[in-house]
């Protein structure tokens, strides 16, 4: 069996916790384990690490290698495949179809998101190894048994018993809450979003059912040609309502697909007051005074009085409360976030580069603190500032770093003055991380003030 991953999505509605830059999959939201590696984890119970390929956006290529990295999981670097533009599932589940198609032959796949998070047990694995049976001749989606009429989710209703599973006779859009009840009560599954496909099979129904996408990918010159005319579809929308192929396998364990703030609160575990309560962050700490049944997750010290039913996210730069049962709006406050052109919907203060990470540590009118932590052999880009000088204090570790053209080693306690329109590079030559206090001044400290000159990682 092989497996396709699927980590494009931007979590938009979990804002602030997630963000363009930094999406749900990439989140340690309940432990020091990623939804992505999780997902990662799952897929090598079934497939080799070279049996496993990821589509995910271009702009996540370095993030998923690092989570990759930590986990010491050698999956090859041409089966990340990364998408010009997301236009929803279809297209994505096809390109790896395809590529896998090519690369292996006809195979079963398993198809995951990364976002989600699964109760593996025996249960899950015998699921998936009852549904490589049917592959041959259906698509297959895995159902789960809902534990309670549930508003959020698409349902399944089953149809003909088949030697595994059932086929499916009608897909349901997410109902409201007396009709979720009826569902649940007529033996309805949840749509997991979770597919075995055999990558023959798909693509002869895709080239039949959406000539579309068949077409974007079979005749245009490049992925990027493709990418630009495929249309925006879901693989709900675009095959599975539309064959007569599709079956259902029942997969009896515990799902969620942490499709809002409120999925998150069901999810974690509770305190005797129905708290539920991530803390991150060595001084964060979390007080709660005749306050029940709300979720919280914060960074720093947090106290509540008397609340009930809130949903407190706190990410040092943005802070969101709103009433659990409201989760599914929060996705507005990203959309009026981004129509102001504003940053925080796309990047916390601590953003991941492919040469390791920055924190803004305070900003003001005309200054901007950060804290830059170099991994072992990387570098920045060789670059220059219109608007802004540039200080750095090395606070750990060795630093070589290029001021026009002399270079220097700097050890801890020591620093440069860079000013503005010199090229310079910061590279981090040891074997320890390498942690940089950098303070900016000028008239404009934007993120675009950037010329590269030459960079190992391929960015303009």
């Amino acid at each position: 069996m092989k497996t396709l991953i699927l980590a494009g999505g931007k979590g938009t509605r979990l804002w602030p916790l997630s963000r363009e830059l930094m999406p749900k999959q990439f989140i340690r939201i309940f432990d020091d384990t990623s939804l992505f590696q999780k997902t990662v984890e799952r897929a090598l119970l079934f497939s080799k690490p070279k049996e496993i390929f990821i589509v995910t956006n271009k702009e996540y290529h370095f993030r998923v290698f690092d989570e990759l990295r930590d986990m010491r999981i050698d999956i090859p670097e041409e089966n990340v495949l990364l998408e010009p533009v997301g236009k929803n599932t279809l297209p994505a589940i096809y390109w790896g179809i395809r590529t896998i198609n090519e690369n292996f032959g006809k195979s079963k796949v398993a198809v995951l998101p990364s976002d989600h998070l699964v109760d593996v047990n025996e249960k899950y694995i015998d699921a998936f190894k009852k549904a490589e049976k049917i592959a041959e001749a259906y698509f297959v989606t895995f159902g789960v048994k809902p534990t309670k009429p549930h508003t959020g989710y698409g349902y399944i209703r089953p149809g003909e018993k088949l030697e595994v599973g059932y086929k499916v006779a009608e897909f349901k859009e997410k109902p409201d809450l007396e009709t979720a009840k009826k569902y649940v009560e007529e033996g309805y599954y949840w749509n997991s979003g979770m597919f075995m496909f055999d990558t023959e099979l798909f693509i002869e129904e895709v080239k039949k059912l959406t000539p579309d996408v068949y077409k974007a990918f079979e005749e245009a010159r490049s992925i990027e040609e493709a990418y630009e005319i495929v249309p925006d579809v879901s693989v709900d929308y675009g095959i599975m309502e539309k064959t007569d192929k599709a079956a259902v396998v029942p997969l009896n364990v515990y799902w969620n697909d942490l499709g809002s703030f409120d999925s998150i609160y069901e999810a974690f575990k509770k305190d005797q007051n129905g708290n539920a309560v991530r803390i991150r962050g060595l001084k964060a700490e979390y007080i709660g005074i005749d306050s029940n049944n709300n979720l919280i997750i914060t960074e720093r010290l947090t106290a509540t009085v008397g609340v009930r039913d809130l949903i407190i996210i706190d990410t040092g730069d943005a802070l969101l409360v709103a009433s659990r049962g409201e989760g599914q709006k929060v996705k507005l406050v990203y959309e009026k976030l981004k129509e102001k052109n504003d940053e925080r919907a796309i990047v916390h203060r601590t953003a991941y580069r492919p040469w390791g990470s920055y924190t803004i540590l305070e900003e003001g009118d005309r200054y901007k603190i950060k804290r830059l932590t170099v991994l072992p052999g990387k570098r920045l880009s060789l670059q220059m500032h219109y608007h802004r000088s540039e200080h750095w204090v090395v606070v750990r570790g060795t630093a070589k770093v290029v001021v026009e053209d002399k270079e220097m080693l700097l050890r801890p306690g020591e620093s440069v003055f860079i000013p503005a329109g010199v090229k310079h590079r910061l590279e981090n030559p040891g074997k320890v991380v390498l942690e940089v206090i950098e303070t900016q001044i000028g008239e404009y400290l934007g993120e675009d003030d950037i010329v590269r000159f030459q960079d190992d990682f391929g960015r303009s």
